[in-house]
């Protein structure tokens, strides 16, 4: 058995209400559902972003009594990357800059493709990126 893709995509924020406003207010992400300060989850294509406090994903939860989460975290920046076509990039780049996001990066890979780099609050390393950088 090959997986056959991604699901969900975790970063860990260290102020889950500053990561909701620019998640779900300057990238325009679906809010799908929030528990108090430990995470939020949100749509992003065909998968879903998960934000979690790890303060609060270190400790034992549980969904209910038959679905106990294994504590998990990290602490520092990490990374992800959005998909998106070379059109999308040009908006993202200006959209973001009309927000007050710095845009720290713009790459020509040497596969083709090119990419824009910017950081959430938390200090993660966000990307957006044509897939032909993977060859996609």
């Amino acid at each position: 058995m090959i997986p056959t893709g991604i699901l969900e995509t975790a970063l860990y924020v260290d102020d889950l209400d500053k990561a909701v406003e620019f998640y779900g207010g300057v990238l325009g992400l679906q809010l799908l559902g929030r528990l108090e300060n430990r995470h939020a989850f949100f749509r992003c294509g065909d998968g879903v972003l998960l934000l979690f406090n790890p303060a609060e994903t270190e400790k034992p939860f549980a969904v209910d009594a038959r679905l106990p989460v294994p504590p998990h975290g990290a602490r520092g920046p990490g990374h992800m990357c959005f998909r998106g076509t070379a059109e999308d990039l040009v908006k993202m780049k200006a959209h973001l800059e009309s927000q007050g996001v710095e845009v720290e990066a713009e790459l020509e890979w040497p596969n083709g493709g090119r990419s824009i780099y910017f950081r959430d609050p938390a200090g993660n390393s966000l990307e957006m990126a044509e897939p032909r950088i993977w060859g996609f």
